[in-house]
């Protein structure tokens, strides 16, 4: 009996055990009663009933990164070209993704696939390529509206490629071509223009240059002309100034000696005499002429008996 009892107690351990379940991070566990929807595991430690209760789906609550395959679609001017997109999502409720759709994932790759059609299918070929920030809005607002009752939430949706027809990217290299040509010449223009410019700007400056030195040449000539002249003119009044001194000293040497009459009308005859050597065509004779050439005479014969002495 007592080893009946024992088995029977190490059985119910053993079951219990076997029902014990840790629910890890980031996970949760859907769980079934019976064959119906009982409750949700979340992270922890938890107990289920022994042959009533089951795990139906274990559920990853990370975010998920599926890339799905090119898609082909049309354009609105009828441009055929693959696409591919990137699409990031997140089980936010493990019971509706449980039981609101067979294939998750594979039911988002579809819809991915028809609403990215839509979306290209009212855009021209020229929008699409430039467009890559409206398709991925509208993509994620449609695809997250759309898994709502999936318990799937989008974050994020990104195109990844857009790979047009041989064609199309052969017409797109010709066009880039031309516009990298025409790109060069306005360069080339605008540096000719420049340097057109410049050159214009070094010869007005040079002619402003010179035409300043011109000046100050002419300024400069001037002011030296006006040096020259203003000191010819102050030599010339110093030789004034020492002739009329030079005269004031002989007058004053003159009366300092006590020069006599005679002698002074001598040297008025002697400046006369000067005068009428010259080319002067009036000479005015004093009126003592006559009391002058008498004392002429006399100094005449004073000379004459200092010679013979």
């Amino acid at each position: 009996m007592l080893y009946t009892f024992i088995g029977i107690l190490v059985v119910v351990v053993l079951v219990i055990a076997a029902n014990v379940r840790i629910v890890p991070q980031s996970q949760a566990f859907v769980i079934e009663r019976l064959g119906a929807y009982s409750t949700t595991w979340n992270t922890g430690l938890h107990v289920k009933v022994p042959f009533i209760d089951r795990i139906a789906k274990r559920v990853s609550l990370k975010e998920k990164v599926m890339d799905f395959p090119p898609q082909p679609v049309i354009t609105k001017d009828n441009v055929t070209m693959m696409i591919d997109t990137v699409v990031y999502f997140q089980i936010t409720d493990p019971k509706l993704n449980a039981y609101g759709v067979e294939s998750p994932v594979s039911a988002l790759e579809n819809l991915s696939a028809t609403t990215l059609r839509n979306i290209i299918g009212e855009l021209e070929l020229d929008q699409t390529l430039t467009s890559r920030d409206v398709i991925n809005n509208k993509m994620r607002s449609i695809l997250d509206e759309a898994t709502d009752p999936w318990g799937i939430k989008v974050n994020r949706v990104e195109v990844k490629n857009i790979i047009p027809p041989d064609a199309i990217k052969n017409a797109m290299e010709k066009q880039m071509r031309a516009e990298r040509e025409r790109r060069e010449s306005i360069l080339i223009a605008e540096g000719q223009k420049q340097s057109a410019i410049l050159v214009a700007e070094g010869q007005k400056q040079a002619t402003i240059l010179e035409a300043e030195a011109q000046k100050q040449s002419t300024i400069l000539h001037a002011e030296a002309e006006k040096e020259a002249a203003i000191q010819k003119a102050l030599g010339q009044a110093r030789a004034i100034l020492e002739v009329q001194k030079a005269k004031a000293d002989g007058i004053r040497m003159i009366k300092e000696a006590g020069a006599d009459e005679g002698f002074i009308k001598l040297r008025s005859l002697e400046a006369l005499e000067k005068a009428a050597d010259g080319q002067s065509t009036k000479i005015i004779i004093p009126s003592d002429l006559q009391s002058m050439a008498g004392v002429v005479t006399a100094v005449t014969e004073v000379a004459k008996t200092g010679k013979k002495a």
